[in-house]
């Protein structure tokens, strides 16, 4: 059941998107794109996760320096959020579980600029104390590629990733033989690149995926699940989603990092 809905938005989506495709601008495209995309997430999600657009701060960010603008984020609802208006906010660090990028057509230019985009806010501090943790935590801030068109086989997007991976100094970490050890180790780039209606590339420390460790102990540098199929896609990410949001965690913010700087002139203290 579960399958056949999510497989049956996933066409949905691929058919909407055929709408923007006659407008002029290539903002007139992405932009509804990213708002279908958005949707689905809002109407399928959990409620304790908020979606928003904007940019995503932490306690050593200043005023007015450049940072990457996110089409999509997930938040934890009871975390605060900076309104900018015009609906954009930025977020902290600690508050986001995801970032995703939507592209209309996924070719190398755009692979590149979502893996700085990710490298950059997987680069973010979080300030969080946690008394207790059950179940699936992810080890970081997870960042997502949704495309409606790219490649023909995902094998082409993986061949991609080491030049690109080259160009924006990003290494990836040895990886240890089995799930288990390596869920806990995240990913310095993309988690996913999801292609509607194409296929998936997926970094292989998620709990959700094909690889067996059987496969990992014969193939030690295996980084990447990739596979090309017409279906499935939108569920894996929303499989994706649902598990890293899934597990219990008694956190919560440190907010005095945040105002380090904070000074009252003339203050003193009384009996």
């Amino acid at each position: 059941m579960l399958k056949a809905h999510i497989d049956s938005h996933e066409q949905q989506l691929l058919a909407t998107s055929r709408i923007p495709a006659n407008s002029g601008h290539t903002l007139h495209k992405g932009t509804p794109r990213e708002a279908f995309i958005r949707q689905f997430l809002q109407d399928h999600l959990s409620e304790t996760l908020a979606i928003g657009t904007g940019e995503i701060i932490d306690s050593n960010s200043k005023p007015g320096e450049p940072r990457n603008q996110i089409d999509i984020v997930l938040y934890r609802r009871n975390y605060p959020k900076l309104d900018f208006g015009g609906g954009i906010n930025g977020f902290l660090a600690e508050s986001v579980v995801a970032i995703i990028e939507v592209k209309s057509v996924l070719d190398a230019a755009a692979m590149k600029q979502s893996i700085q985009t990710a490298k950059n806010v997987k680069a973010l501090k979080r300030n969080i104390t946690t008394a207790f943790v059950s179940g699936f935590q992810p080890p970081g801030i997870l960042s997502y590629v949704v495309a409606y068109d790219g490649p023909a086989s995902m094998r082409t997007v993986a061949g991609w990733l080491p030049a690109i991976h080259a160009e924006c100094g990003i290494s990836l970490p040895q990886m240890p033989p089995t799930l288990n050890e390596r869920v806990g180790i995240a990913s310095p780039t993309v988690d996913g690149v999801f292609v509607l209606g194409r296929g998936f590339l997926q970094f292989d420390n998620s709990p959700i995926g094909f690889t067996t460790d059987d496969l990992r102990s014969t193939h030690p540098s295996l980084n990447w699940g990739i596979a090309d199929t017409p279906d499935g896609n939108l569920l894996l990410l929303f499989l994706s989603i649902t598990t890293a949001t899934s597990g219990l965690s008694g956190s919560w913010l440190e907010p005095l990092p945040y105002v380090s700087e904070f000074r009252v002139p003339n203050y003193y203290a009384a009996p």
